[in-house]
Protein backbone atom coordinates (compact mmCIF):
# COMPACT_ATOMS: atom_id res chain seq x y z
CA UNK A 1 0.00 0.00 0.00
CA UNK A 2 0.68 3.34 -0.27
CA UNK A 3 0.43 6.58 1.82
CA UNK A 4 -2.60 8.82 0.69
CA UNK A 5 -0.11 11.78 1.28
CA UNK A 6 3.07 12.20 2.72
CA UNK A 7 6.00 10.10 2.61
CA UNK A 8 7.73 6.89 4.56
CA UNK A 9 11.37 7.70 4.90
CA UNK A 10 12.83 4.41 6.76
CA UNK A 11 16.69 4.23 7.83
CA UNK A 12 17.42 7.21 4.99
CA UNK A 13 15.55 5.28 2.20
CA UNK A 14 11.77 7.36 1.27
CA UNK A 15 9.94 3.78 0.49
CA UNK A 16 7.24 5.37 -1.32
CA UNK A 17 9.28 6.62 -4.24
CA UNK A 18 10.37 2.86 -4.86
CA UNK A 19 9.26 0.96 -7.78
CA UNK A 20 7.24 -2.35 -6.59
CA UNK A 21 10.34 -4.94 -7.70
CA UNK A 22 12.67 -2.40 -5.93
CA UNK A 23 10.48 -2.16 -2.65
CA UNK A 24 10.57 -5.90 -2.87
CA UNK A 25 14.13 -5.46 -2.41
CA UNK A 26 14.43 -3.00 -0.40
CA UNK A 27 11.73 -5.28 2.56
CA UNK A 28 13.67 -8.37 1.97
CA UNK A 29 16.88 -6.87 3.27
CA UNK A 30 15.96 -3.98 5.65
CA UNK A 31 12.85 -5.79 7.19
CA UNK A 32 11.94 -8.55 9.59
CA UNK A 33 8.53 -9.63 10.46
CA UNK A 34 7.45 -11.43 13.36
CA UNK A 35 3.93 -12.80 13.14
CA UNK A 36 1.47 -13.33 16.30
CA UNK A 37 0.37 -16.83 15.15
CA UNK A 38 4.11 -17.82 14.24
CA UNK A 39 3.53 -18.76 10.34
CA UNK A 40 5.66 -21.80 10.28
CA UNK A 41 5.66 -23.56 7.39
CA UNK A 42 4.65 -26.83 8.79
CA UNK A 43 6.73 -29.41 6.34
CA UNK A 44 9.81 -27.47 6.97
CA UNK A 45 12.34 -27.82 9.86
CA UNK A 46 12.77 -24.93 12.22
CA UNK A 47 16.11 -24.29 10.25
CA UNK A 48 14.54 -24.18 6.71
CA UNK A 49 11.67 -21.96 8.08
CA UNK A 50 14.48 -19.72 9.18
CA UNK A 51 16.66 -20.09 5.96
CA UNK A 52 13.25 -18.81 3.95
CA UNK A 53 14.34 -14.82 3.79
CA UNK A 54 18.03 -15.67 2.85
CA UNK A 55 16.70 -17.14 -0.57
CA UNK A 56 15.40 -13.28 -1.72
CA UNK A 57 19.03 -12.23 -0.75
CA UNK A 58 22.20 -13.07 -3.02
CA UNK A 59 23.79 -15.35 -0.37
CA UNK A 60 25.89 -18.57 -0.95
CA UNK A 61 25.03 -21.48 0.64
CA UNK A 62 27.77 -21.33 3.12
CA UNK A 63 26.34 -17.29 4.09
CA UNK A 64 23.11 -18.66 4.27
CA UNK A 65 24.53 -21.72 6.33
CA UNK A 66 26.24 -18.99 8.99
CA UNK A 67 23.33 -16.47 9.29
CA UNK A 68 20.83 -19.25 9.98
CA UNK A 69 23.19 -20.70 12.48
CA UNK A 70 23.94 -17.38 14.30
CA UNK A 71 20.19 -16.57 14.23
CA UNK A 72 19.40 -19.95 15.99
CA UNK A 73 21.92 -19.46 18.28
CA UNK A 74 20.60 -15.88 19.20
CA UNK A 75 17.35 -17.37 20.34
CA UNK A 76 18.65 -20.37 21.67
CA UNK A 77 17.55 -23.04 19.21
CA UNK A 78 20.62 -24.33 17.97
CA UNK A 79 19.87 -27.73 19.50
CA UNK A 80 16.24 -27.86 17.04
CA UNK A 81 17.43 -27.33 13.71
CA UNK A 82 16.22 -30.61 12.55
CA UNK A 83 12.35 -30.16 14.44
CA UNK A 84 9.74 -29.57 12.76
CA UNK A 85 7.15 -27.27 13.83
CA UNK A 86 5.06 -29.87 15.36
CA UNK A 87 7.58 -30.38 17.48
CA UNK A 88 8.36 -27.32 19.09
CA UNK A 89 6.37 -25.84 21.71
CA UNK A 90 4.84 -22.60 21.61
CA UNK A 91 7.56 -20.55 22.89
CA UNK A 92 9.93 -22.44 20.28
CA UNK A 93 7.72 -21.68 17.74
CA UNK A 94 7.45 -18.01 18.05
CA UNK A 95 11.77 -17.86 18.96
CA UNK A 96 12.25 -19.71 15.11
CA UNK A 97 9.66 -16.82 13.92
CA UNK A 98 12.19 -14.54 16.06
CA UNK A 99 14.84 -15.91 14.01
CA UNK A 100 13.83 -15.86 10.99
CA UNK A 101 12.76 -11.84 11.36
CA UNK A 102 16.69 -11.06 11.99
CA UNK A 103 18.47 -14.10 9.61
CA UNK A 104 18.57 -11.14 7.12
CA UNK A 105 20.20 -8.80 9.00
CA UNK A 106 17.50 -5.99 8.72
CA UNK A 107 17.54 -2.52 10.06
CA UNK A 108 13.72 -3.01 11.48
CA UNK A 109 11.85 -5.46 12.88
CA UNK A 110 8.12 -5.36 12.66
CA UNK A 111 6.52 -7.05 15.15
CA UNK A 112 2.89 -8.12 15.48
CA UNK A 113 1.64 -9.30 19.08
CA UNK A 114 4.67 -11.33 19.20
CA UNK A 115 3.55 -12.64 22.57
CA UNK A 116 -0.22 -12.54 22.00
CA UNK A 117 -0.47 -16.49 22.24
CA UNK A 118 1.93 -17.47 24.57
CA UNK A 119 1.39 -17.88 28.33
CA UNK A 120 2.28 -15.57 30.76
CA UNK A 121 6.07 -17.00 31.90
CA UNK A 122 6.87 -17.83 27.91
CA UNK A 123 5.39 -13.97 27.08
CA UNK A 124 8.47 -12.55 29.68
CA UNK A 125 10.85 -14.62 28.18
CA UNK A 126 10.37 -13.57 24.44
CA UNK A 127 10.00 -10.10 25.71
CA UNK A 128 13.35 -10.14 27.64
CA UNK A 129 14.63 -11.78 24.14
CA UNK A 130 13.78 -8.98 22.22
CA UNK A 131 14.92 -6.36 24.43
CA UNK A 132 18.31 -7.85 24.22
CA UNK A 133 18.54 -8.74 20.20
CA UNK A 134 17.76 -5.12 19.83
CA UNK A 135 20.30 -3.93 22.39
CA UNK A 136 23.13 -6.06 20.97
CA UNK A 137 22.27 -5.96 17.48
CA UNK A 138 21.12 -2.60 17.26
CA UNK A 139 17.63 -3.53 15.34
CA UNK A 140 14.84 -1.23 15.32
CA UNK A 141 12.13 -2.81 16.69
CA UNK A 142 8.44 -1.79 16.33
CA UNK A 143 5.99 -3.80 18.17
CA UNK A 144 2.22 -3.38 17.92
CA UNK A 145 0.90 -4.87 21.35
CA UNK A 146 -2.19 -4.52 23.50
CA UNK A 147 -0.17 -5.80 26.34
CA UNK A 148 0.79 -2.47 28.76
CA UNK A 149 3.48 -4.83 29.99
CA UNK A 150 4.67 -5.88 26.87
CA UNK A 151 5.04 -1.82 25.85
CA UNK A 152 6.75 -1.32 28.72
CA UNK A 153 10.25 -2.67 27.56
CA UNK A 154 10.08 0.14 24.83
CA UNK A 155 12.47 3.13 24.24
CA UNK A 156 9.32 4.74 22.53
CA UNK A 157 5.33 4.66 22.68
CA UNK A 158 2.78 5.39 20.13
CA UNK A 159 -0.78 5.08 21.21
CA UNK A 160 -3.20 4.60 18.10
CA UNK A 161 -6.93 4.30 18.46
CA UNK A 162 -8.68 3.30 15.03
CA UNK A 163 -6.23 4.16 13.03
CA UNK A 164 -5.33 7.80 14.24
CA UNK A 165 -1.95 8.71 16.12
CA UNK A 166 -3.54 9.86 19.75
CA UNK A 167 0.24 10.14 21.85
CA UNK A 168 3.79 9.26 21.78
CA UNK A 169 5.27 8.90 25.26
CA UNK A 170 9.31 8.35 26.32
CA UNK A 171 10.89 5.08 27.90
CA UNK A 172 9.61 5.33 31.63
CA UNK A 173 6.34 7.78 30.71
CA UNK A 174 2.63 6.08 30.91
CA UNK A 175 0.74 6.77 28.24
Amino acid sequence: DRPDSGTITVAGTDVTRLSRSKLADWRAANLGYIFQTHNLIPVLTAYENIELPTLLLKLSSSQRRQRVELAMEAVGLSDRADHYPRQLSGGQEQRVGIARAIVAHPKVVVADEPTGSLDAETSDQVQVLLQRLNQELDITLLMVTHDRDVAAIASRQLVLDRGKFLEMTAAGQTP
